[in-house]
């Protein structure tokens, strides 16, 4: 049978399976049009569990979120807790939501093939942040959880975060186990949610996440720190507001054009606070209530953006690494336990490590990703009192075994409220840190690539800047060159490569673990200074990182076409 007829035969199963009527449309259109180039395009790549899980476009096919799709991700969960045996069925699913476009279907979908085989479920009440799905599980002593979101990504998107018994997200051999029992499912019985399987939860559950964080973090006195609080069209904004009172600020301004959920994100290009511009309508909301901090959490509230007010009335967006050092310094100064462990991941920047070696915390480097950063103290038995990664996201609390832009939100708070006590600010401690640790400029750029086969053509790439290493990076010497698929300093394997500029920093290239670009990390490094000292040490390492960006781009620009043209 040729290609073709392969094709057309998996899309006519497909369409035979799938419950969705506009879906199966939307194939059979494709069919009647002979489109074999997007039918291809929707079927040779499948969507798996990456960074984040599953994540694609609303649209009718394997590569795409769906009805179907999620049918077949919940029964690879549910055979996976079926095989860990009959306790994990018992214990069950806590299931979760957003507010995106499909998020409510899916979640359907998912709590009825779960009851359908057997499985308890624990339903969120409602739309409601990604943080406090991770809660529940630890929470209700689950054995697992689902989250049917697409955190930051365009309107167009949605996804599937899968959590294990401890309250993260799963990672190998798990993701290989679910995806496996997926591909060969068959049509699912469908449970109901009269089943005695079936427990909905109420507000209790926030209640208990906002106790525990408000055990914290909470002031020792009220604050009229005036803060802007923007949910970026979200489902954090209830909650968010929350803990902001609870824990004692009693000044705080909604973004009122942003506060609602929006599942089109219709003030922002681009639902993700990490973006050039994303701030804009709260700083703007920021400059006309006089506040002195801006926090934002994407539409998930997973992450955390923030800008502060400087001493001149402007407004500096931090970047996400200096937030973990503020949030690791705030920490510290509240009391750590040293038998417990800091953690970031290879892209981040290297400053948390001087800081957890000047405190005696352990430290641990991990892969990209919360998956990884959550378990980083687990191998030692020991609790993760602070981890982060440069994309915004930060844990501050073990209760949540994943970022929590919340929880870091109020705990940034709080220490900006310290400091003004003692006639300082945030930027102030960000220049006591770097004066003290060395300067840290870090930064990060993506180089997209377009068309069915972006992802082959990133991988290709990668191993032709692996094989082709350029001797030197915007003048300064490459020394050395680590080949992150075989493993480094007891990582496991991952795609990607770390390009060493000696004592001067670091450059880090991989791909996206959830869109079609490579992403490259860079940081350059200075020793310690004086204060008067700093802002040319600045200048002078933030020149020298653009200009190592800059030729890291040029060399991966010319190996994509060449690579592509393979």
């Amino acid at each position: 049978m040729s290609s073709g007829e392969e094709l057309h035969a998996a899309v006519h199963a497909w369409i035979e399976a799938d419950p969705d009527d506009h879906d199966r449309l939307e194939l059979v259109s494709l069919l009647a049009n002979n489109d074999n180039e997007e039918l291809d395009r929707r079927f040779s790549s499948p969507l798996h569990f990456g960074t984040a899980g599953l994540r694609g476009p609303l649209e009718a096919g394997p590569s795409g979120m769906n009805r179907l799709s999620v049918r077949k991700a919940t029964q690879g969960v549910a055979s996976w807790l079926h095989e860990l045996g009959p306790e994990a069925a018992v214990r069950g699913v806590v299931v979760g939501r957003d507010a995106r476009h499909g998020s409510e279907i899916f979640n359907r979908e998912v709590v009825s093939v779960l009851l359908g085989a057997g499985i308890a479920v624990y339903e969120m009440p409602g739309p409601l942040p990604t943080p406090l799905v991770a809660f529940g599980v630890r929470e209700l002593g689950a054995s697992a959880g689902i989250m049917i979101t697409a955190s930051h990504n365009p309107p167009k998107d949605n996804g599937y975060k899968l959590y294990d018994a401890n309250g993260a997200q799963i990672i190998p051999p798990v993701d290989s186990i679910v995806e496996r029992y997926a591909s060969v499912a068959l049509a699912p019985e469908l449970g109901e949610t009269s089943s005695p399987l079936h427990h909905q939860l109420d507000e209790a559950i926030v209640e208990r996440y906002l106790e525990r964080m408000v055990s914290r973090f909470a002031l020792s006195q009220p604050s009229d720190l005036a803060i802007c609080y923007t949910p970026f069209h979200g489902v954090g904004g209830n909650t968010m507001a929350a803990l902001l009172d609870a824990v004692g600020f009693t000044n705080v301004c909604r973004v009122a054009e942003q506060f609602i959920p929006d599942p089109d994100f219709p003030t922002l290009s681009f639902p993700n606070p990490e973006e050039p511009g994303a701030l804009d309508v709260a700083l703007a909301c920021a400059k006309r209530h006089d506040c002195d901090l801006v926090l934002a959490n994407d539409p998930d509230a997973d992450r955390l953006g923030a800008a502060v007010r400087a001493r001149d009335g402007s407004y500096r967006v931090l970047r996400g690494d200096e937030i973990g050092w503020l949030l690791a310094q705030a920490l510290l100064r509240w009391g750590v336990d040293v038998s417990s462990v800091f953690a970031t991941s290879i892209v981040s920047s290297s400053l948390l490590q001087r800081m957890a070696a000047a405190a005696d915390i352990p430290f641990a480097t991990t892969l990209t990703g919360f998956k990884w950063i959550s378990r980083a103290g687990w191998e030692r038995e020991r609790t993760l009192a602070f981890g982060y990664e440069e994309a915004l996201g930060y844990a501050v609390d073990d209760a949540v075994a994943d970022k929590d832009g919340m929880s870091a939100g109020a705990a940034l708070a709080r220490f900006a409220e310290e400091l003004r006590r003692e006639n300082k600010s945030l930027l102030d401690e960000i220049d006591h840190l770097e004066s003290h640790f060395g300067v840290h400029a870090v930064e990060s750029l993506s180089v997209r690539v377009e068309g069915p086969s972006g992802h082959e053509t990133i991988t290709r790439a990668i191993d032709a800047l692996l094989d082709n290493a350029p001797r030197e990076l915007g003048g300064i010497a490459v020394n050395k060159v680590i080949d992150l698929s075989a493993g480094y300093d007891g990582l496991p394997p991952t795609d990607g490569v770390v390009l060493h500029l000696g004592t001067s920093g670091r450059v880090t290239v991989r791909p996206s673990g959830t869109e079609p670009k490579v992403k490259i990390y860079g940081e350059i490094v200075s020793d310690s200074c004086s204060l008067e000292d700093l802002p040319s040490l600045r200048a002078n390492a933030r020149a020298n990182l653009a200009n190592v960006l800059g030729s890291t781009r040029e060399r991966l620009v010319e190996l994509l076409p060449a690579v592509e043209a393979k």
